[in-house]
């Protein structure tokens, strides 16, 4: 059987090199009885692929079982898979039988298997290594033939280093992988699943089914498809039950598409998750400092103008305030005020924030300033929290960070 007929008998579109690499894999593979790990963002389609190993190789006739681990309760999960005996736990009124029990001979499809429980990946990779498992309350070990296939969408060595997963399982699991594009990488496959879809659902709902102009094509191929797969069908129903009028314009289509959302340095996320505000945090500061910047660079560009003096505006004069309070702390009456003459030739820190003549300058030390990232980030807290004189809310609403972190960055730097 070619890459042509496994696509026309499993109902996959699209010609993306990514897919077709994926599903020739899983073609050279299936006659074996090697265990395979698919990846992939979810709403790839990542269940297609056990279902093509499944059906061309020599189980085909045997049982075929996919488990959601991340469906299954953590308490009853060993059970599931490896069966249990009558009275090895409450509500255990028989023996049951497990699903590599059944799947004997066959094959188990284990989707989102980084979910499974540290203690249920022991039982697993005895099952891969040796083909012998024991049921719940039991002692004696059992026999079973069975294919494994698994797919997950998490970032496997991240989960290892987290200590959610094992390493081991990963190497025994993952002999072959196969790896899924994302639809955003499929833009010329996304049109022919939406012509697909559409009519599908215009012979599901006795309709005719929707069509595309130009204009929308478009918008269609560039849109980011956050959800893969998953999301267009489901916008793709939700169009075909909804608009009277068959053809769907570039504006239709984007008023059912939600709003994609760029994270670019120095655009604080809604998100509160402590995962992302430390780094938010470290962009909110970077940002800030290419503002200071550039107004300095301004600055300095308008001195080299006016030969050496300039009038100071509102902006300016807040900016070089900021800059003088950073190297080195000043009291309120030393600040520059909006009007100053400044000029570069002044060389003492006093005599710039006061505009007086020098009559004598003391020889100080030039102290380099700290550009560690930890130093800005514990400055940068304590400005926001005498800013809003200790209010934490309204501080951390200032940073862009949860009030959560806020707390632990303050005990963190024993700022109290």
């Amino acid at each position: 059987m070619n890459l042509q007929q496994v696509k026309q008998r499993f109902g996959i579109i699209g010609n993306h090199p990514g897919l077709n690499r994926a599903l020739e894999v899983a073609m050279q593979v299936a006659p074996t009885d090697i265990s395979v790990l698919v990846t992939g963002e979810s709403g790839t389609g990542k269940e297609i692929i056990p279902q093509v190993i499944h059906q061309l190789s020599s189980r085909k006739h045997g049982e075929y079982i996919a488990v959601n681990c991340g469906a299954i309760p953590e308490g009853t999960i060993d059970s599931e898979l490896f069966g249990h005996e009558k009275g090895s736990f409450t509500g255990a009124a028989g023996t049951r039988k497990g699903y590599f029990e059944v799947a004997d001979g066959g094959t188990i499809f284990l989707d989102e298997v980084a979910e499974l429980p540290m203690q249920t990946q022991v039982r697993l990779l005895r099952v891969l290594e040796t083909g012998e498992y024991i049921r719940v309350g039991s002692s004696k070990p059992l026999k079973t033939n069975v294919r494994v296939v698994a797919a997950t969408n998490e970032n496997m060595m991240q989960a290892i280093r987290k200590g959610k997963f094992r390493e081991d399982l990963l190497y025994r699991l993952s002999t072959v992988p196969i790896q899924l594009p994302a639809l955003r990488e499929r833009k010329g496959d996304v049109h022919l699943l939406f012509r697909k879809f559409a009519n599908d659902f215009g012979e599901k709902y006795r309709m005719p089914p929707i069509r595309l102009t130009d204009d929308a094509v478009v918008v269609l191929e560039n849109y980011s498809w956050p959800g893969n797969i998953r999301q267009l069908k489901n916008i793709v129903e939700q169009i075909s039950v909804i608009e009277e009028n068959r053809d769907v314009d570039a504006h239709k289509l984007v008023s059912y598409l939600p709003a994609e959302q760029e994270t670019l340095p120095g655009t604080i996320s809604t998100n509160s998750k402590d995962d992302f505000s430390e780094r938010e945090l470290m962009y909110k500061f970077l940002f800030d400092m290419k503002n200071d910047l550039n107004e300095l660079k301004k600055l300095v560009y308008e001195l080299a103008q006016s030969n050496g003096e300039v009038h100071l505006d509102q902006d300016q004069t807040a900016m070089l305030n900021k800059l003088y309070k950073t190297m080195s702390p000043i009291d309120e009456g030393h600040m520059l005020q909006p009007g100053t003459s400044y000029s570069p030739e002044v060389t003492s820190s006093r005599d710039v924030y006061s505009g007086s003549e020098v009559e004598d300058v003391e020889e100080h030390e030039e102290v380099e300033e700290s550009l560690s990232l930890e130093d800005r980030e514990k400055e940068l807290i304590k400005k926001a929290l005498e800013k809003h004189r200790g209010k934490r809310k309204y501080a951390a609403r200032e940073l862009g960070i949860s009030e959560r972190t806020l707390y632990r960055k303050i005990k963190e730097y024993d700022l109290n």
